[in-house]
């Protein structure tokens, strides 16, 4: 069916981050002596925001006793360098231009914390989305519901015109709690197979086959 609303995962999905992600998380473990992580390591971390990737990426996680420290100086480092090899996909700003000039309403719900959220769209997607939901007070992170459902409020969009575009378990996870059909992109943090195991049973695997799957 077509879709008159789209709500967009955005780690994975529009925005290639892992590099800054990874960076964050190598600054973070030599600043306070802790054990380096590869890059596959921080890809299988991610999704979950970045209080869980900090408890994923250090030894005893939130029981080591250094965590929250480990936290705020992720935290520091990321907001001052969230733009440094963070790029869209190809093809991910005309898609959402095509959708749009087909009535499609597109939107962005994120567990990054909701501030580096509205930087980042703006600065990558300039009057692109609707709306951009992240993580604040009063919403909870995902695989909660309420960052998706903001967001189609937000975008005058109903459940049964809408569906959920995203890379991971916890976007397959997500749009199940909310209501919505979920789309898979197999480009993002986790192959495939990952993603048939969480759920996922519609997959996208270029912007072409994305584009179809909304406006079918």
């Amino acid at each position: 069916m077509a879709y008159g609303t789209v709500v967009f995962d955005l780690d994975g999905t529009i925005l290639d981050t892992l590099e800054d992600l990874h960076a964050s998380v190598a600054h973070t473990l030599a600043a306070l002596g802790m054990p380096p992580r590869t890059l596959a390591q921080t890809r299988a971390s991610v999704g979950n925001g970045i209080r869980r990737l900090v408890e994923r990426s250090i030894p005893d996680g939130t029981a080591n006793p250094l965590f929250e420290r480990a936290f705020e100086e992720f935290r520091a480092h990321y907001a001052a360098h969230s733009e440094d090899a963070t790029a869209p996909y190809p093809g991910v700003v005309e898609l959402v231009a095509r959708l749009r000039g087909r009535g499609v309403a597109c939107g962005v719900c994120t567990n990054k914390d909701d501030d580096v959220a509205q930087v980042l769209i703006p600065h990558f997607f300039p009057g692109v989305f609707g709306a951009v939901q992240g993580v604040r007070d009063g919403i909870e992170p995902k695989p909660a519901p309420d960052s998706a459902l903001a967001v189609l409020r937000a975008l005058g969009g109903t459940p049964d015109d809408a569906c959920f575009v995203g890379d991971s378990e916890v976007d397959v996870a997500t749009a199940a709690n909310a209501g919505l059909p979920c789309i898979a992109v197999t480009w993002g943090f986790r192959t495939r197979d990952q993603l048939v195991a969480a759920g996922a049973t519609t997959f996208a695997d270029t912007m072409g086959e994305l584009e179809r799957l909304v406006l079918a």
